[in-house]
């Protein structure tokens, strides 16, 4: 498995509180770049504060979803996500988003679950789930 280089440029989909967004922060360095994509403004909120309060300058989180980042086409050297492919209701359209952000020869290194059955909406709607 090949990690982050240094000087890279990343996006991190569904970056929460921005603690994979901060790792890879550090591992691409001051020359890298990344930026962290979240729906949810509490999250926003907790990421942005743990960046400052390390002092981590390469990184800045965006509002928007997997379906619509909010990143130019051909951005990003590696796109990361953690835990939000499977909650993704298009997930053809999540996918493709990522392949539009990703320069050519770029990659994603994405860790996810397997769900069995759909996410019900009830599920989806209650954003307190969504914010931990």
């Amino acid at each position: 498995m090949r990690l982050l280089a240094s000087g890279e440029r990343v996006v991190d989909i569904g970056s929460g509180a921005g603690i994979d967004s901060l790792i890879a922060a550090r591992m691409v360095g001051p020359a890298g770049r990344v930026i962290g994509v979240d729906m949810t403004p509490a999250m926003l909120a907790k990421a942005r504060g743990a960046a400052t309060d390390a002092a981590i300058a390469n990184v800045e989180f965006r509002d928007g979803t997997a379906e619509a980042l909010p990143v130019d086409d051909e951005w990003a050297d590696v796109v990361i996500s953690n835990g939000v492919l499977n909650l993704l209701p298009d997930k053809n359209a999540g996918l493709a988003e990522m392949a539009r952000v990703l320069k050519p020869g770029g990659r994603l290194q994405i860790g996810d679950i397997l769900v069995q059955h759909p996410v019900p909406e009830s599920a989806r709607q209650q954003i307190d789930l969504w914010t931990g």
